[in-house]
């Protein structure tokens, strides 16, 4: 989406809009306080059970540490613009999901490794499918006491009828977690604890581990055959040689599975506990499609009542969904907006097609949870 000018060096392939998901306390409101303190976006952690969550600004929510309404936030990671919107996960406030997964281009669910998929687990899905929201998977709380990634991706494929095939094998579990191999590159990743999760090593396969995660990727590889039959090339490194297969190949590969709805990967961690949240942003921008990835989508023309395709470019005709109101106590009205084609600008007068009025925009603003940024 565009709002004015873009900043130097920003374009629509590298936007991110997504919404992160899950069952209420699966963690995933510390999932995204840990990505805005490892991208800058916040100077401290907050933590959920201590009522300092950026992104739960309600009083109500920081006294019964969950998230209530959806909140929006941008963030910046490896050339990436990623607007976020975190969505409640309790079932009473499941209209919140449902308005935001409409206007996303992708999502990561988050589950606890502990009870794996959930009630409200299973409804945000349904939703997701039904707005065809490309989705990855972290499972999280790792560090718990009766964490399993295995059952855990297990209910994916029993429960929600996912294709999902984990791309991390954790290294260890409940209180000897220590990180995870990438079944990509082939390496193991150990997290250091006094750093708070900034700083891992890269190091060998543990040799416990190696014909698990052996097996892990061929599972993998197999998969993403069978996602892209069109890569005769790559089908080919499979069966004759995967280990001449190079990190990008298979990302590409990812990626198109993710960006079709075909796939759904599966990455392991634990948030409250640092680690794996960067590793999950980096997929964020390797495999989530861009709105260019997401494509055109269709409109009416008001006048002649004709389908229209909307194009994602900024030099197209505006065309935009308001998708949630609030009221400000120092602002007034605030109306969120998701951009599909064109450019929005402040003073610009727009057609309100609910109600069939003409309406002016007088302020641009950026959201960070109920922080304000004039645009």
């Amino acid at each position: 989406m565009a709002t004015k000018k873009r900043p130097d060096g920003e374009t629509l392939k590298n936007v991110r809009n997504i919404g992160i998901m899950a069952h209420i306390d699966a963690g995933k409101t510390t999932t995204t306080e840990r990505i805005l303190y490892y991208t800058g976006r916040s100077h401290r952690i907050g933590e959920v059970h201590e009522g300092q969550a950026t992104m739960d600004w309600m009083a109500q929510e920081q006294e019964r540490g969950i998230t209530i309404t959806s909140a929006a936030t941008t963030v910046f990671w490896k050339d990436c613009k990623i607007n976020i919107i975190d969505t409640p996960g309790h079932v009473d406030f499941t209209i919140e999901v449902e308005r935001s997964l409409r206007v996303l281009d992708g999502s990561v669910a988050v589950f606890c490794s502990v009870s794996g998929v959930e009630p409200q687990s299973e409804t945000v899905w349904r939703q997701a499918d039904r707005y065809g929201v490309p989705r990855i998977a972290f499972v999280n709380k790792m560090d718990r006491t009766g964490a399993d990634f295995f059952d855990a991706v297990a209910t994916m494929r029993d429960k929600l009828h996912a294709n999902a095939i984990p791309v991390h094998c954790p290294i260890g579990a409940e209180n000897e977690f220590r990180g995870m191999v990438d079944l990509i590159t082939m390496q193991a990743y150990v997290f250091d604890d006094e750093s708070l999760g900034a700083k891992w090593e890269v190091e060998e396969i543990p040799a416990d581990l190696v014909d698990k995660c052996r097996e892990m990727r061929s599972a993998l590889l197999d998969e993403l055959a069978t996602i892209d039959d069109t890569n005769e090339n790559f089908m080919m490194k499979v069966l004759e040689d995967p280990n001449s297969l190079t990190a990008d190949e298979i990302n590409a590969v990812i990626r198109k599975g993710v960006c079709e709805n075909k796939f759904n990967p599966v990455l392991c961690g634990s948030a409250f506990k640092n680690k794996g949240v960067q590793q999950l942003l980096d997929a964020v921008v390797a495999w989530m499609p861009s709105p260019i990835d997401r494509g055109a989508v269709k409109g009416i023309d008001l006048r002649s009542e004709e389908e229209i395709i909307l194009e994602p470019s900024d030099d197209a005709p505006l065309a935009a969904l308001a998708f949630k109101v609030m009221t400000d106590p120092y602002v007034g009205r605030l109306t969120f907006v998701r951009i599909y084609s064109g450019t929005l600008e402040k003073g610009m007068n727009l057609i309100n097609t609910t109600k069939d009025s003409k309406e002016r925009v007088s302020r641009l603003l950026e959201m960070h949870s109920n922080q304000r940024k004039e645009r």
